[in-house]
């Protein structure tokens, strides 16, 4: 049968068209997990926040999404191989790699409170990862094995509440972390950084922010430091109740030759003692940075400054002012003064004369009444002619 006149003409353009249709349709997407939803699709971005039922990873992310976040859930511990393939009780290390090409995963608020080691093996592209706002305790020192390609890793507000065990066991996971750029601990009350975060050589920045530091070493300055032509690190350290003492002064040049590493520099304010409370670290002179002797009720002497001492003396002189206009006052007063303390006197002198004149009067005997007449004997009276 012949073709009908035309019909070859849109055979042609429509063909090629139709099966690139087919071939799409034909592929199967893959589903969104349960309790978790898929955004453009699981490649795009895969959120899952099902408050406390989902307690442990889904099993059933598709292998080939690239962003997973988890929020709001209560994972409580995330065992060995949690995003490999294991199972529940941490078994099936060995299961290989489930997410090859997943490269951010996002874990805030999720109740976790132990990070065993290896919880992240079979991440191989994991390139950033949030733990922020989690309630951790305890910390594998391998927890981040593995991770070669890690490069953000967020720890804010999530290290209060374990104490120097957990700060020594982080500072041996991030040992492993040499690719890492970007490192945040802020709002954690850190008294010190982990040795091993200011070590990392390719660290770009380190967000310290909203802790306890009170200042930084020698040391951890000198650690702040890279050779080979890598560049430094950036550090961010407002909110930081730092002490303005003579441990302070290789800090304060250091920000000095350094301002642009710190890039909330302007923000530091110092905290004690109580004579620079409240002032622009950068801005505080360098002799005033000066050490005390003593501990305990002494730290609130240990600065008097020159600004402190200054107002002492002008109070000094302001009050010795005031006793000379007092005294000049008294002195072209002082006829005035006698007249009034010659009559005051006078008064007093007349106030207690009347009141001597009063108890003369009320010790006067009084007349007493007549004793009675003696038994046997008759009382007379002056009028009886007797």
């Amino acid at each position: 049968m012949a073709p009908r006149p035309g019909q070859s003409e849109l055979r042609g353009p429509l063909l090629p068209g139709l099966l690139l249709v087919a071939a799409a349709l034909s592929r199967t997407a893959a589903p969104c997990p349960f309790q978790c939803y898929c955004f453009g699709s699981p490649q795009l971005l895969l959120r899952c926040a099902s408050g406390a039922e989902l307690r442990q990873p889904p099993r059933d992310v598709p292998p080939d999404a690239r962003n997973l976040t988890i929020v709001g859930a209560n994972l409580t511990v995330l065992r060995a191989a949690a995003f490999a393939g294991g199972d529940a009780d941490g078994q099936g290390a060995a299961a290989g790699v489930r997410l090859p090409l997943l490269a951010a995963l996002r874990l805030t608020h999720n109740n976790i409170e132990v990070v065993e080691d290896g919880a992240f093996d079979g991440l191989p592209s994991l390139t950033a990862l949030d733990l922020s706002h989690n309630p951790l305790r305890a910390l594998g020192g391998g927890a981040f094995r593995g991770l070669l390609a890690l490069r953000s890793l967020q720890l804010n507000r999530a290290l209060a509440r374990g104490g120097p065990a957990l700060l020594a066991a982080l500072d041996a996971a991030l040992g492993q972390l040499d690719e890492l750029r970007f490192l945040g601990l802020a709002d954690n009350a850190l008294s010190r950084l982990p040795p091993a975060a200011l070590r990392r050589p390719r660290l770009e920045q380190l967000d310290a922010r909203l802790n306890s530091l009170a200042g930084l070493s020698p040391d951890e300055l000198r650690a702040l430091e890279r050779d080979g032509g890598l560049p430094a690190p950036r550090l961010l350290l407002a909110d930081n109740p730092l002490r303005c003492g003579c441990a302070a002064r290789p800090l304060l040049a250091w920000l000095r030759n350094a301002t642009e590493r710190v890039p909330d520099a302007r923000r530091l304010r110092c905290a004690a003692p109580r004579a620079l409370l409240d002032r622009p670290f950068l801005d505080t002179d360098e002799a005033r940075l000066r050490c005390n002797a003593g501990r305990g009720r002494g730290e609130d002497l240990e600065l008097a400054g020159p600004e402190l001492e200054a107002s002492y003396v002008f109070f000094g002189l302001v009050l010795a002012l005031i006793g000379l206009i007092f005294l000049m006052v008294l002195y072209l007063n002082r006829r005035g003064i006698q007249r009034w303390m010659r009559n005051l006197r006078e008064a007093c002198r007349d106030q207690m004369e009347g009141y001597h004149y009063r108890y003369e009067q009320d010790a006067e005997p009084r007349r007493a009444p007549a004793p009675a007449a003696p038994a046997g004997s008759r009382a007379t009276s002056p009028g009886s002619g007797l």
